[in-house]
């Protein structure tokens, strides 16, 4: 028995066998929806993702409908244009949360959507084709030429259209401490992400899941200690 086996049974067990696992599950990684997912609908989802970091995100879902009118349906090539004016009268816009600074990353992911978009044949086959063996380099992209896209923000938005790949959440680190990865006490550094990386694109190997599918298992299979 390989050890994410002894993870994933660990994890029926806790949530009420097999089939009641399966619930819990992202939904399947579709690598050719995700390519062909607009760039208006990468770009709605990054910003959905940095404003729901410090809010409640039921607060964010209820206003969402005035985030799409406000931001003209998030179309890049539009708010790449748009006039220093009408990004200064988004601060005052009821229709969203008035925030400045994530505003304002609107207008930068609007453009780093569309010079994603210039390198393939748009934003989201840029990432659909990044190898999924280098889901730390993908990160690690997002965190330096995104704007506010860094930590659990990216993790979150590639989840959420649809790539496939890991969330370090606390309980994946311990998981991954409980399986014998020697990671250090935050889990954080380049030596952990690679320890990470190696060992999900093992268990990869070994099981035939996706990447999302093996991090939401041990997230599942364990509870992070209390600070």
């Amino acid at each position: 028995m390989s050890d994410f086996d002894i993870i994933r049974q660990r994890a029926e067990q806790r949530k009420g066998g097999a089939d009641a696992l399966k619930a819990f599950l992202p939904a399947m990684p579709d690598r050719d929806a995700l390519r062909a997912l607009p760039d208006d609908r990468i770009l709605s989802q990054m910003t959905r993702r940095i404003f729901y970091s410090g809010f409640v995100h039921k607060v964010i879902d209820n206003k969402w409908p005035g985030f799409e009118e406000a931001f003209d349906g998030f179309d890049p090539a539009a708010l790449n244009i748009a006039p220093h004016e009408y990004w200064h009268d988004l601060t005052s816009d009821n229709r969203i949360v008035k925030n400045g600074a994530k505003i304002m990353s609107v207008r930068a992911n609007a453009a780093f959507v569309r010079e994603l978009a210039k390198e393939a044949e748009s934003a989201g086959a840029f990432f659909a084709d990044w190898p999924r063996e280098d889901h730390i380099g993908l990160l690690d992209m997002l965190s330096k030429r995104g704007n506010r896209l860094g930590g659990a923000t990216g993790q979150y938005f590639l989840r959420g259209i649809g790539r496939d790949g890991f969330i370090m959440t606390s309980d994946v680190l311990a998981c991954l401490r409980d399986a014998g990865i020697p990671l250090s006490a935050s889990g954080t550094g380049k030596k952990d992400q690679q320890l990470i990386q190696q060992t999900f694109n093992r268990w990869a190997r070994e099981t035939g899941l996706p990447l999302a599918y093996l991090s939401r298992m041990c997230g599942l299979s364990i509870d992070a200690p209390e600070k």
